[in-house]
């Protein structure tokens, strides 16, 4: 027997800020609207302390997901955790897993962690080798840990591991790390930091469990945990089914009201095409690309009426 479709006028595919801002406004504008989620708040939950989201001079990343979902909720959604494995045109609507049928999609599905280049580090994932000082720090007290990369994040990575090990190191390839100037000085004054510049990780030797970094200037440090914070990719692979247009770096394309080229499809977050990844960017995105996809409603069913 045929499973019937569950009919809604929008899905949203993506629970980090950018998804449940969405979903907070399209529920506002009472649309009938469902939102799916591999994990429950996106890259901000894995986030320890965020410092720069109007309204909260300091908070947690996990406890500002936890505030983001509970409005959802007041408002009446929820996210629903299934992963969107197929999403078709059928018409004017489209369908989502064989299960629901809806009239418009927002693609919120954020990032996934790049990939370090280096011998064996595959075969050490979660036995040393972690992408979450959050999620995995604490598994690492009294022992010396590396990071990997850069950025801001890595920064805050560091500050955040030095809580718990002996030592951290972190590994950059250029000249100078190039943190925002507050983490910067965090980073400098914190005895335990040691910042190795100029360097490539070549290999990561160990069988059972993370040993050491062999570095491409001959170098070798005694790890117990590398963080890899070198960088994050677009979980493009929806935007790519439904033929979405996307920039050289697989970032959805999207207009300044977060409409991509196809119709009834939007865009909003980390995904989409910008340097300035940041969970207030994704809370606006969410909340126009919701507000877009509304006027499109109305607009469907103004020609709907006239048919």
């Amino acid at each position: 027997m045929k499973q019937e479709l569950k009919e809604y006028d929008l899905a949203i595919i993506g629970s980090g800020v950018a998804g449940m801002s969405a979903g907070i406004y399209a529920l506002r504008y009472e649309m009938s609207t469902i939102i799916f989620g591999d994990e429950f708040g996106g890259t901000i939950a894995k986030t320890h302390l965020v410092e720069n989201y109007p309204g909260f001079s300091s908070i947690s990343g996990m406890d500002l997901g936890n505030n983001v979902q509970k409005h959802l909720e007041e408002v009446g959604g929820k996210v629903n955790f299934e992963k969107i494995e197929r999403v078709e045109r059928q018409g004017s609507e489209f369908l989502l897993n064989d299960k629901y049928s809806v009239k418009s999609i927002i693609i919120a599905t954020g990032t996934k962690s790049r990939k370090l280049d280096a011998k064996n580090i595959l075969n050490l994932e979660n036995k040393g080798v972690s992408y979450c000082a959050t999620c995995d720090g604490p598994l690492f007290k009294d022992k010396v840990v590396g990071v990997v990369g850069g950025s801001d994040s890595a920064a805050k990575e560091a500050l955040l591991l030095s809580k718990y090990a002996q030592k951290v190191y972190i590994f950059y390839r250029k000249s100078e790390i190039r943190a925002e100037p507050i983490n910067k000085k965090r980073v400098q004054n914190e005895k335990k930091i040691e910042i190795v510049t100029n360097v490539n990780i070549k290999e990561c030797p160990g069988e059972k469990a993370l040993e050491k970094v062999i570095l491409d200037n001959g170098k070798v440090i005694n790890v117990q945990g590398l963080f890899i914070e070198i960088g994050r990719m677009p979980h493009n692979e929806i935007a790519k089914s439904l033929g979405v247009n996307l920039n050289e770096k697989g970032e959805i394309l999207v207009d300044s009201n977060m409409k991509t080229n196809v119709e009834a499809v939007f865009a909003a977050g980390d995904v989409c095409e910008g340097h300035f990844k940041q969970a207030i960017v994704s809370a606006a995105q969410g909340s126009l690309a919701a507000e877009s996809a509304f006027r499109y409603a109305e607009d469907f069913l103004i020609l709907a009426e006239k048919k």
